[in-house]
Parts: C-alpha cells; sequence; structure tokens
C-alpha cells in the first residue's frame, strides 16, 4: 500500500552515483517521474540516455575524470550515493569506499553552490549482519561495532563536512534490496527468479537451497521501489537532517512460508530444503539458461549478468533473525510499505512483461500448484 507523497521541488537536479546498482537504478526511474527534475546517473559503465535520465560514465577514483565529467552540473541539488567497489578485506573496503565519495564531494562542493541535500545508504552490516547474530530488532542508535566498517567512515565524513554548509544529508539503511539490475552481487529477487526458472527447465521442484535454520528464522526485504521514495522523501524532509533512517517493506517473514508462496508464482511443485552452495551447483547451468532464453525468446542478457550466486549463498544459509525497526522513519514521516509476499508477486511479473523470465501458462495453471 503507498501512501506517502513526496513534496515537490521543482528545480531539482539529482546526481545517482552508482546508477547501474539496484538502489541507484530504482532512485533515477522514480526521480524521472518527479515534475521539475533533471536526473543523471554515473557509473564506470556507460549507457544511452533514458528519456529524463542522462548517464555519465566517470571513474570516481581518478578525480581529474570527476572534474572533467561532473564539472558543468553546477545546478546539482541532490546527490545520492549508492557506489560501491568490493575489496577482500574490510581495511581495503574502507579505504576505497571512502575515497570515492570524498572525490566526488570535493568536485560537487566547489561545482555546485545550490547542492541541498545527500542521500548515503548503508545496510545491515552496520549492525553486523554479515558477522553473525545480532540484537534484534536493530535500533538506529544502536552502538557501533569494531572498525574498519566504511559504512560508519563514509558517515563520518559526511558529517565532518557538512559542519557550517548550507547542504544536509540523510543514511538510509536497507535490508537485501529487491530490485531489477544487471551484474549486481546484492540482488536477492534475480537470485530467485533465475534460480526457479532454471529448477523448472529441469523439471525439479523449487528446493529452498539453504539450511534449516535459515528456513525457519524470521527475515525481512526492502523493495527498491520503497527505497527510491524514501530517498526523495529525504530530500525534502526537515525531519531527515542528518539522521539515519532503517527503511524496509514493513513486515518479517519466515522463508519456510514464504517459499510454497513463491513456488506457486512460477508455477512449480515445492519441495523439502536441501543446503547447497549455489556458487557450485548453478556454475554449469550457463547453457541451461541459454536455452531458456532461446525457447521463450527472451531478453539476451548473459547468464554471468543476470545473477550472482554467491550473495544467495549468503542470504539463505543466514541462520539468525534479521529484523530492523522501522518506528523512527514512521515518527519523522515516512511510511510507505508493501507487503514483501506481494511485492516478489509483483517484481517476477514485472520481469515477464520485461521479457526477462519465461511467461506463465495462462490456462489452468492454478491446477498445477502444489504446496
Amino acid at each position: 500500500m503507498i501512501a506517502q507523497q513526496e513534496n515537490t521541488d521543482n528545480n531539482r537536479t539529482v546526481i545517482v552515483a552508482g546508477a547501474h546498482g539496484v538502489a541507484g537504478r530504482a532512485a533515477l526511474e522514480h526521480y524521472a517521474t518527479l515534475p521539475g527534475t533533471v536526473v543523471y546517473g554515473l557509473s564506470r559503465r556507460s549507457a544511452p540516455r533514458s528519456g529524463k535520465i542522462h548517464h555519465i560514465s566517470v571513474d570516481l577514483l581518478n578525480p581529474d575524470d570527476i572534474r572533467a565529467k561532473l564539472g558543468h552540473l553546477s545546478a546539482a541539488t541532490h546527490l545520492v550515493f549508492g557506489a560501491y567497489i568490493e575489496k577482500p578485506t574490510a581495511a581495503e573496503k574502507t579505504a576505497v569506499n571512502v575515497e570515492i565519495l570524498r572525490n566526488l564531494l570535493d568536485v560537487l562542493e566547489k561545482t555546485a553552490p545550490a547542492l541541498k541535500h545527500i542521500t548515503l545508504y548503508q545496510g545491515g552490516k552496520a549492525y553486523g549482519a554479515d558477522l553473525g547474530p545480532f540484537k534484534t530488532p536493530a535500533r538506529e542508535d544502536d552502538p557501533r561495532l569494531m572498525p574498519p566498517n566504511f559504512y560508519y567512515d563514509q558517515e563520518d565524513l559526511l558529517r565532518a563536512r557538512q559542519r557550517g554548509k548550507n547542504w544536509y544529508f540523510t543514511v538510509l539503511r536497507p535490508e537485501a534490496i529487491s530490485g531489477f539490475a544487471l551484474g549486481n552481487p546484492m540482488n536477492l529477487t534475480m537470485v530467485i527468479a533465475v534460480y526457479a526458472s532454471i529448477s523448472k527447465e529441469l523439471g525439479l521442484p523449487l528446493r529452498f537451497p539453504g539450511t534449516i535454520k535459515a528456513y525457519q528464522a524470521l527475515y525481512q526485504i526492502t523493495s527498491a521501489e520503497i527505497l527510491a521514495r524514501a530517498t526523495a522523501w529525504t530530500g525534502v524532509s526537515q525531519a531527515a537532517q542528518n539522521e539515519i533512517f532503517n527503511i524496509t517493506n514493513g513486515d518479517y517473514f519466515r522463508w519456510q512460508y514464504m517459499w510454497p508462496r513463491i513456488a506457486k508464482m512460477f508455477e512449480m511443485a515445492v519441495a523439502d530444503p536441501i543446503p547447497i552452495s549455489l556458487t557450485e551447483y548453478m556454475a554449469d547451468k550457463g547453457q541451461v539458461w541459454d536455452a531458456i532464453v532461446k525457447k521463450h525468446d527472451l531478453q539476451p542478457i548473459p547468464y554471468e549478468q543476470i545473477v550472482a550466486w554467491p550473495f544467495g549463498d549468503f542470504i539463505f544459509h543466514t541462520e539468525f533473525d534479521n529484523i530492523t525497526s522501522t518506528i523512527k522513519a514512521r515518527r519523522a514521516g515516512f511510511h510507505d510499505s508493501i507487503d514483501t509476499e506481494d511485492m516478489f508477486s509483483e517484481f517476477f511479473q514485472k520481469l515477464r512483461a520485461m521479457n526477462v523470465l519465461p511467461q506463465l501458462h495462462v490456462e489452468g495453471s492454478e491446477a498445477t500448484h502444489k504446496e
């Protein structure tokens, strides 16, 4: 259910760093629907202009390239920072991801005097969701963990740079952002969609590929569209100035109850969980996916670009509750929510409409469903 309406800002120029990611793509598309808004998407990969969205290929590790590519954006009013560079250690992640944020700020603060707001995306790693069981429900005022943690360092950089400035910032903490993007490693819904499609093609039931404990634990998800609307809200809300907010769909679920419903969305039978490594067992399924694409005349998206299995392995083997409180955001004025089952259903339908997934049978499909 959508209850939130953003205030309008008829002189808004938005820059989204990390435009090819799940969160960045959704933010771009949402801002492009708002009146009086010009949108620029930044990424290392190039992309053609799409409607109101201008794409700029830029290397955020190269200050000279940033100045050359963004120096003309003097009218920029909002920055959405979702760029990320993967590194093997926590210290390396911190160094490089703080560097790209600092490099971008160094340019924008000089060339964009109208800058009003910066949104920074974080996530469950702020609470140690990647390390093991953590206090639930997690709250924005929970104490920090042992550094290094690039989320903390990026936030500290913004707080230090914001003092005495005319712009403010907001930190948003989603969990398992679900939407459409290619080549993004943290996209759970694409993992499920491709895994289900390949299982169906092989004549298999939809079997949860994780542990029994993970199957039974409480979990939560953030729709990329909910996150995008929260992003636009932070850019106009006084209550969001220099604050941190958890943003999720607003509900919680257990895979043991959600998984059979997802199976119905693919007209598949469901079977008992068996923990496997998707990274290992799906590595040789590229030819199966290619056959699905040819059989159903789908978009010719390369197998290695449409899904990243390690992220699915991480989620489906998380054996503890993952719950954050969204009370702070609600009290501040952001109330958008969506039932997660509806989110999955709508997303899979959208992928079929985009010709990314095979169509379902129209007649008699309900008769094939099995719990």
